[in-house]
Protein backbone atom coordinates (compact mmCIF):
# COMPACT_ATOMS: atom_id res chain seq x y z
CA UNK A 1 0.00 0.00 0.00
CA UNK A 2 1.32 3.41 -0.98
CA UNK A 3 1.84 5.76 1.94
CA UNK A 4 2.64 9.44 1.70
CA UNK A 5 3.83 11.50 4.67
CA UNK A 6 4.15 15.27 4.40
CA UNK A 7 6.30 17.44 6.62
CA UNK A 8 7.70 20.96 6.73
CA UNK A 9 4.60 23.05 7.30
CA UNK A 10 4.41 25.79 9.91
CA UNK A 11 3.60 29.38 10.79
CA UNK A 12 5.66 32.04 9.04
CA UNK A 13 5.44 35.73 8.20
CA UNK A 14 4.72 37.03 4.75
CA UNK A 15 7.80 36.98 2.54
CA UNK A 16 9.34 33.98 4.29
CA UNK A 17 10.15 30.59 2.80
CA UNK A 18 9.23 27.02 3.64
CA UNK A 19 10.11 23.69 2.09
CA UNK A 20 7.55 20.93 2.22
CA UNK A 21 8.61 17.31 1.88
CA UNK A 22 6.55 14.25 1.03
CA UNK A 23 8.11 10.86 1.68
CA UNK A 24 6.60 7.93 -0.19
CA UNK A 25 6.72 4.25 0.68
CA UNK A 26 5.19 1.06 -0.67
CA UNK A 27 5.69 1.99 -4.32
CA UNK A 28 8.20 2.26 -7.13
CA UNK A 29 8.46 5.98 -6.57
CA UNK A 30 10.24 6.84 -9.81
CA UNK A 31 7.27 5.61 -11.86
CA UNK A 32 4.76 7.81 -10.04
CA UNK A 33 3.61 11.28 -10.99
CA UNK A 34 3.52 13.45 -7.87
CA UNK A 35 1.46 16.51 -7.10
CA UNK A 36 0.91 19.14 -4.45
CA UNK A 37 -2.55 20.50 -3.72
CA UNK A 38 -3.86 22.85 -1.07
CA UNK A 39 -7.16 23.46 0.62
CA UNK A 40 -8.15 26.52 2.60
CA UNK A 41 -11.14 26.49 4.98
CA UNK A 42 -14.42 26.58 3.08
CA UNK A 43 -12.71 26.23 -0.30
CA UNK A 44 -12.18 23.40 -2.76
CA UNK A 45 -8.90 21.56 -3.05
CA UNK A 46 -6.67 23.52 -5.43
CA UNK A 47 -3.85 22.37 -7.68
CA UNK A 48 -0.45 23.86 -6.77
CA UNK A 49 2.24 21.97 -8.70
CA UNK A 50 3.04 18.56 -10.14
CA UNK A 51 5.97 16.63 -11.52
CA UNK A 52 5.88 13.71 -13.90
CA UNK A 53 7.62 10.38 -13.59
CA UNK A 54 10.45 9.68 -16.00
CA UNK A 55 11.57 13.02 -17.45
CA UNK A 56 10.44 14.98 -14.39
CA UNK A 57 8.43 17.55 -16.31
CA UNK A 58 6.90 20.13 -13.99
CA UNK A 59 3.86 22.38 -14.01
CA UNK A 60 2.94 25.10 -11.54
CA UNK A 61 -0.33 26.91 -11.00
CA UNK A 62 -0.30 30.54 -12.11
CA UNK A 63 -0.90 31.66 -8.54
CA UNK A 64 2.44 30.20 -7.40
CA UNK A 65 4.54 30.38 -10.57
CA UNK A 66 7.86 32.06 -9.89
CA UNK A 67 7.50 31.60 -6.12
CA UNK A 68 7.05 27.83 -5.64
CA UNK A 69 9.15 25.05 -7.14
CA UNK A 70 8.36 21.35 -7.16
CA UNK A 71 11.17 18.82 -7.38
CA UNK A 72 11.79 15.16 -6.65
CA UNK A 73 14.63 12.96 -5.46
CA UNK A 74 13.96 9.43 -6.61
CA UNK A 75 16.88 8.10 -4.56
CA UNK A 76 15.06 9.29 -1.42
CA UNK A 77 11.50 8.54 -2.57
CA UNK A 78 10.69 12.16 -1.78
CA UNK A 79 9.01 15.07 -3.53
CA UNK A 80 9.56 18.64 -2.38
CA UNK A 81 7.75 21.94 -2.66
CA UNK A 82 10.02 24.93 -2.15
CA UNK A 83 7.85 27.91 -1.28
CA UNK A 84 9.39 31.38 -1.40
CA UNK A 85 7.89 34.85 -1.00
CA UNK A 86 4.95 33.40 0.87
CA UNK A 87 1.74 35.42 1.03
CA UNK A 88 -1.18 35.26 3.47
CA UNK A 89 -3.33 33.83 0.67
CA UNK A 90 -1.03 30.79 0.56
CA UNK A 91 -2.42 29.76 3.96
CA UNK A 92 -3.94 26.28 3.62
CA UNK A 93 -3.47 22.62 4.35
CA UNK A 94 -1.05 21.28 1.76
CA UNK A 95 -1.48 17.73 0.48
CA UNK A 96 0.87 15.48 -1.42
CA UNK A 97 -0.65 13.12 -4.01
CA UNK A 98 0.64 10.27 -6.16
CA UNK A 99 -0.43 8.40 -9.26
CA UNK A 100 1.23 5.47 -10.98
CA UNK A 101 1.89 6.96 -14.42
CA UNK A 102 5.09 6.17 -16.28
CA UNK A 103 5.05 8.98 -18.82
CA UNK A 104 5.75 12.68 -19.19
CA UNK A 105 2.09 13.47 -18.58
CA UNK A 106 1.40 15.71 -15.60
CA UNK A 107 -1.97 15.08 -13.90
CA UNK A 108 -3.54 18.35 -12.79
CA UNK A 109 -6.86 17.29 -11.25
CA UNK A 110 -7.31 15.78 -7.78
CA UNK A 111 -9.45 13.07 -9.37
CA UNK A 112 -6.44 11.86 -11.36
CA UNK A 113 -4.49 10.92 -8.24
CA UNK A 114 -4.88 7.63 -6.40
CA UNK A 115 -3.01 8.25 -3.17
CA UNK A 116 -2.95 11.15 -0.73
CA UNK A 117 -1.03 12.19 2.33
CA UNK A 118 -2.60 13.46 5.53
CA UNK A 119 -1.70 17.08 4.84
CA UNK A 120 0.48 19.67 6.53
CA UNK A 121 -0.69 23.10 7.66
CA UNK A 122 0.94 26.22 6.24
CA UNK A 123 -0.04 29.51 7.83
CA UNK A 124 1.30 32.82 6.56
CA UNK A 125 0.73 35.88 8.71
CA UNK A 126 0.68 39.41 7.33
Amino acid sequence: QVQLVESGGGLVQAGASLRLSCAASGCTFSSYAMGWFRQAPGKERQFVAAISAGSGNTFHADSVKGRFTISRDNSKNTVYLQMDSLKPEDTAVYYCAARSLWSSIIPLSPAQYNYWGQGTQVTVSS
